[in-house]
């Protein structure tokens, strides 16, 4: 049965022992090596060859997350599981952008720390439980904020007609509602229109609802 080859980085020379220890104690396991700063471990998994490497994000010189980044560019078929005592969001969020296949706090226990370096060994994505809920959260959050840049080149006044379009109002019956003549409300129309790069109140309408206007109509 073939070993699961595993690069270890880490800056401190007890932590890579102890690490090397545990995962030699596994008869599925193989630690081809070990480097202490981002240059080394390029230049490790271009030597070794591992199959993950399990990287510190705090490392001297270059960030272990600059050192994630490089290796997934050349080696996008090595899995990089990043080890941190750290549990700050930037660390994390950075770490996801630069392709990290795994994110695990060091207080991890042993064999969830053993297991996860199987399962990034076998293809899969994973994040400390601990941490999942902040990171659907930072995506809400995200999301949320492209939804409203969608109608930030609009007025209060306009978002609210945009609105009135998206339930299908006609331009008499949102006047109405916010105590606008007919012309009046047909010239936001046209600016809205504009605005948005649209053609038709169809397509506006269409444009609301994808963005979920319902959430930023004052």
């Amino acid at each position: 049965m073939p070993r699961l080859r595993v690069l270890v980085v880490d800056d401190h020379e007890v932590v890579r022992v102890g690490l090397r220890t545990l995962l030699s104690q596994q008869p599925d396991i193989d630690v081809v090596g070990e480097a202490a700063t981002a240059a080394e471990a390029i230049s490790q998994v271009a030597n070794l060859t591992p199959e993950v490497v399990l990287l510190d994000v705090r490392l001297p010189g270059r960030s272990g997350v600059e050192a994630c980044e490089t290796i997934k560019a050349r080696h996008p078929a090595t899995r990089v599981v990043m080890l941190t005592s750290y549990t700050g969001d930037e660390a994390l969020f950075d770490a996801i952008a630069a392709g990290a296949d795994g994110y695990v706090l060091k207080q991890i226990g042993s064999e969830d720390l053993v297991d996860a370096l199987r399962r990034a060994g076998r293809g899969e994505n994973l994040l400390d439980p601990s941490l999942t809920a902040r990171v659907f959260a930072r995506l809400r959050e995200m999301r949320q904020q492209v939804e409203g840049a969608a109608f930030s080149d609009l007025s209060d006044q306009e978002v609210q007609i945009l609105a009135g379009i998206a339930q299908g109002q006609t331009n008499r019956e949102i006047g109405e509602t916010l105590y606008l003549s007919e012309k009046t409300v047909r010239n936001y129309v046209s600016s809205i229109l504009g605005k948005l790069g649209l053609n038709s109140r169809v397509q506006a309408a269409a444009y609301a609802a994808r963005n979920h206007i319902e959430r930023y109509a004052p």
